[in-house]
């Protein structure tokens, strides 16, 4: 039998995770084998519970019983997982997820994948999450550049029986505050399956989405779950035009502009420096052969917006649209742009963009000699 105290968290966590699941999976499953269980496995458990500790043990168990059939398998593994194993983890999880299968460097970080997972462990991620929620953040929004650039908001609920449909118009989109993509677009209220939306929502609301995906995006640990409701937003044809901006020590570097998102054309991702020239990189999809796309009317407007949004942060992504009616609407702002495991092409834009990134104590620290 493998020594416990010799296992990494991870490996712990799996090996008491396939005893439960031997417990919830078994189809001969009934009160007494879940009573039986710990004595049964008395050995195992107990080194678990000395190498862990009672409360982290117990912590494990329920969070596995509540969630394993709503989340994934190692739900219950990052959610229990002590900070001092942080490191370790994080380690482990982009070694196996990023596609170049690189192990991650701590010490000397270089590429904007390896710096945003530095700044997960020591970027202070865990107290910006007011600005994560997507309701609490529009307080902030206001304050700093004024309420024409929110969204208009229709409604916010703490359960989907909550939600008044009589109120809302033909069209609006409804989202969870603390997550991302977890939206349902609502184009016909007519015809809007309200079923299998309770059921959707519903789910996300019992779940955390930093345990649910993994590699500790720890800005949503704190969010208090909601729903809310807003204006149904769109360009013509159907499109909504995206401007991420991505920024460095309160400065706009770089903008990743979205499109086709929200058609049924492939989606198309184009990056520009803040003159609207278009740069030689892309992520997750090819470089097109003939990408022009017109300069954005209000682009100095929107570099302005994001710069006053992203002050005081070390990295930051400020997600902006522009709508045909020449207005500006604030979408989000954005820490870890997809966990810091994109695909890049080519791959020597990860070290470029990378190095748009400073880390105090990091950057400035003389070279080994």
């Amino acid at each position: 039998m493998e020594d416990m105290h010799e296992l990494s968290a991870e490996e712990q966590a799996r090996l008491l995770r396939h005893e439960l699941e031997a417990v919830y999976g078994s189809s001969s499953y009934k009160i007494g084998r879940a009573v039986t269980w710990l004595p049964r496995h008395a050995v195992r458990g107990l080194k678990y519970l000395l190498h862990n500790g009672p409360v982290t043990s117990v912590k494990y168990i329920v969070t596995y019983a509540r969630y394993h059939k709503i989340a994934n398998k190692n739900y219950a593994y990052w959610a229990c997982l002590k900070k001092k194993d942080y490191p370790e983890a994080l380690k482990k999880w982009f070694l196996e997820t990023n596609y170049t299968h690189t192990p991650l460097d701590l010490e000397h970080p270089k590429t904007f994948s390896e710096k945003t997972q530095w700044l997960k462990l020591y970027g202070g991620f865990e107290e910006v999450y007011p600005l994560v929620d997507k309701y609490t953040v529009r307080e902030w929004v206001k304050e700093k550049i004024g309420e024409e650039y929110l969204i208009p908001l229709l409604g916010v609920y703490d359960h989907f029986d909550d939600i008044d449909f009589d109120k809302l118009p033909d069209k609006f989109m409804l989202k969870t505050n603390h997550g991302a993509g977890w939206n349902i677009a609502v184009q016909d209220k007519s015809r809007f399956d309200k079923a299998e939306a309770r059921r959707k929502m519903e789910t996300w609301l019992k779940i955390n989405y930093c345990y649910l995906m993994g590699g500790l995006d720890t800005q949503y640990i704190h969010i208090k779950p909601r729903i809310i409701a807003e204006k149904f937003i769109e360009n013509d044809g159907g499109d909504l035009y995206d401007y991420k901006f991505f920024c460095f020590d309160g400065e706009p570097k770089i903008i990743l502009h979205i499109l086709e998102r929200y058609t049924d054309k492939d989606e198309r991702m184009l990056f520009y420096d803040t003159d609207w020239n278009l740069l030689p990189f892309n992520i997750n999809v090819p470089l097109e052969t003939d990408p022009h796309q017109p300069r954005p009317k209000n682009l100095e407007k929107m570099v302005e917006i994001a710069r006053t949004l992203s002050q005081g942060f070390t990295a930051v992504r400020v997600d902006l649209y522009e709508l045909n009616d020449g207005s500006i609407k604030f979408g989000e702002m954005t820490f870890t742009t997809e966990s810091g495991i994109s695909r890049w092409h080519p791959e020597s834009a990860n070290l470029y963009m990378g190095s748009l990134i400073h880390l105090p104590g990091v950057d400035d620290a003389p070279a080994a000699k």
